[in-house]
């Protein structure tokens, strides 16, 4: 049996005008709507009734918080993606004095596109790590195939001093892996480089600044 699911104002009509064109209930459900066929029995009987296929608006509960304190929200979970449901709550209470409980707080994160992800794990740069990688860059940014070809894979043993224990999780949105703010920066193999750009951990000077993620290095020109 197909999955039940609410049907647009479009597809009610649809289903009306087939209908009324002799084909059988359990058809349109199955092959044009893909929906139960005590769906489109329910529409049938209802637009006999009332005339229309439209549904009667229901009041449903009312939300507990306003625009302003949405926006509130998602502006807390897009500066601190790393903050938690009940951090967020605690903030919005102490801010508008506004109580809600954490699952309203997900809520409001889902509507707004946001899921709990696990954060991407990115080593720790320090300024000269960060300028001895621009250089380096700057360097070989005209390097052709040929150039590359001479390019040594090593296969050095990786130590991680600091384990994750992957309880931590980010609010972003789909495309945002490597967004600021969503990557939680760690020492994955126990310590780093020089200011040199040399790995603190081999004795091979390759002149590549290292930041502990990276596992080839080219050869000296």
């Amino acid at each position: 049996m197909p999955p039940r699911r609410k049907l647009s104002d479009l597809d009610r009509g649809r289903a009306i005008g087939w209908l009324q064109d002799g084909v059988a209930a359990r058809q349109v459900a199955q092959s044009w709507v893909a929906v139960a066929p005590s769906v489109i029995i329910s529409l049938k009987q209802r637009f006999h009734a009332i005339g229309r296929v439209q549904e009667r608006q229901r009041s449903g509960r009312p939300r507990v918080t306003t625009q302003r304190e949405d926006r509130f929200i998602q502006r807390q979970a897009m500066q601190q993606r790393m903050a938690t449901a009940n951090n967020i709550r605690q903030r919005l209470q102490a801010t508008t004095n506004t109580v809600v409980s954490g699952q309203t707080i997900r809520n409001r994160f889902h509507n707004f596109g946001l899921r709990a992800r696990r954060p991407v794990r990115g080593t720790t740069l320090t300024a000269n790590h960060r300028a001895a990688h621009r250089s380096w860059c700057t360097q070989h940014v005209r390097w052709q195939r040929q150039q590359w070809a001479q390019v040594l894979f090593t296969d050095e043993s990786r130590f991680c001093l600091e384990p994750a224990d992957g309880h931590i999780r980010v609010w972003r949105r789909r495309g945002e892996r490597f967004a600021k703010g969503a990557v939680l920066e760690q020492q994955r193999f126990g310590g780093g480089c020089d200011g040199l750009g040399r790995d603190q951990h081999t004795s091979k000077d390759t002149s590549v600044p290292c930041s502990g993620q990276l596992d080839r290095c080219p050869l000296p020109e």
